[in-house]
């Protein structure tokens, strides 16, 4: 359920690109380049076999994109290996929008994003492989808006949020918020210092789209590659305020209740994200290059039975993330053709 509903139907102009900070994460054996990243990920594009039934899967499994979900991704290629050692994951976290080009080049087969694919993405991956990808709901999430610990900032409704974070204010503001004077506060002192992810994150854009009514950052944000870097520079600033993923909050930062639509105070609580009730709720994805009559190859079936299973989603508990319904796991699994959860 969307609670906070898109309010103006204008374009902004896109911000200025920025070159996104890369780091690759692998399991297994070291000294791999990324030139071999990539032609691993070519090998299993094209290599769309399953094993016989009855044939331990083996192979090395690229995945590319959401840095939200790179240890989330690292947990479940840990557990893939205890159960089939013959397969080992690579994992490059370059942000969301990293995926879909590296999907439609047939460059990886898995493309894990922290939001979902925009259209102008999936039309390219249709105009090179003449269908679509399959999406795969793989956890759920939240985008926490954060302030130093101390600070005594309790709550805020979406037209404040876009007047402090937007040079547009699309949700109706009248003026822009730049200093915490403007909101009743004597302390801090000062102008509002901003923190939030860069261009290449799914985190930025989704906030744009929810948080600021698809309306456009001020030019005085802090841009982070990570969650974890926009929590750290929150707790170290009181004037400071940010947004970040649910699991990435530390006791050094306030997570901060929103108002919905209704005047409803919302909190970023478990129940809340999952039934959607929080407004910055948001569903997490695995994106699959597999034709529409195709068979999951051995890998990746045996990847995608860990994650929509009890294990996978126990990892996804243990790190801070909202684990899928029982019935969500169940229907997803019937798609892919996996087996229902208990049989043998």
């Amino acid at each position: 359920m969307l609670l906070w509903r898109k309010t103006h139907r204008g374009r902004g102009v896109a911000p200025q690109r920025r070159r996104p900070e890369r780091h690759l994460i692998r399991l297994g054996r070291s000294g791999s380049s990324l030139a071999g990243l990539l032609a691993v990920g070519l090998l299993l594009a094209t290599a769309v076999r399953a094993e016989p039934e009855g044939i331990e899967p083996v192979g090395t499994l690229g995945a590319m994109g959401s840095d939200t979900l790179a240890g989330l991704m690292l947990r479940w290629g840990e557990q893939l290996t205890e159960r089939h050692p013959g397969i080992r994951l690579q994992l490059q976290t370059s942000g969301s929008a990293s995926a879909p080009p590296a999907l439609a080049a047939g460059t990886t087969r898995l493309g894990p994003m922290s939001r979902p694919m925009r259209e102008v993405e999936r039309e390219a991956f249709i105009a090179r492989h003449g269908y679509p990808p399959v999406e795969i709901e793989i956890a759920r999430d939240a985008l926490a808006v954060v302030v130093h610990r101390h600070h005594p900032l309790t709550a805020l409704d979406r037209p404040t949020l876009d007047a402090i974070f937007s040079r547009t204010r699309r949700c109706g503001a009248e003026q822009a918020i730049t200093h915490w004077s403007q909101l009743g506060f004597e302390s801090p002192p000062g102008r509002i210092e901003l923190h939030g992810r860069n261009l290449a994150s799914g985190t930025y854009g989704l906030f744009r789209q929810r948080a600021l009514c698809g309306g456009e950052y001020r030019r005085a944000l802090n841009e982070h590659p990570g969650s974890a870097a926009v929590v750290a520079a929150v707790g170290e600033t009181r004037s400071a305020i940010g947004y970040a993923g649910l699991n990435h909050l530390t006791p050094s930062v306030k997570a901060l209740a929103l108002v919905d639509d209704q005047g409803v105070l919302r909190r970023p609580t478990v129940e809340a994200v999952r039934h959607g009730d929080y407004p910055l709720s948001r569903s997490l994805y695995l994106y699959l290059n597999l034709p529409p009559e195709g068979t999951l190859p051995g890998p990746e079936r045996a990847f995608l039975d860990l994650v929509l299973s009890p294990a996978g989603q126990a990892s996804v508990t243990s790190l801070g993330f909202v684990a899928l319904p029982d019935n969500r796991l169940a229907g997803q699994r019937r798609r892919l053709g996996l087996a229902p959860l208990g049989a043998e």
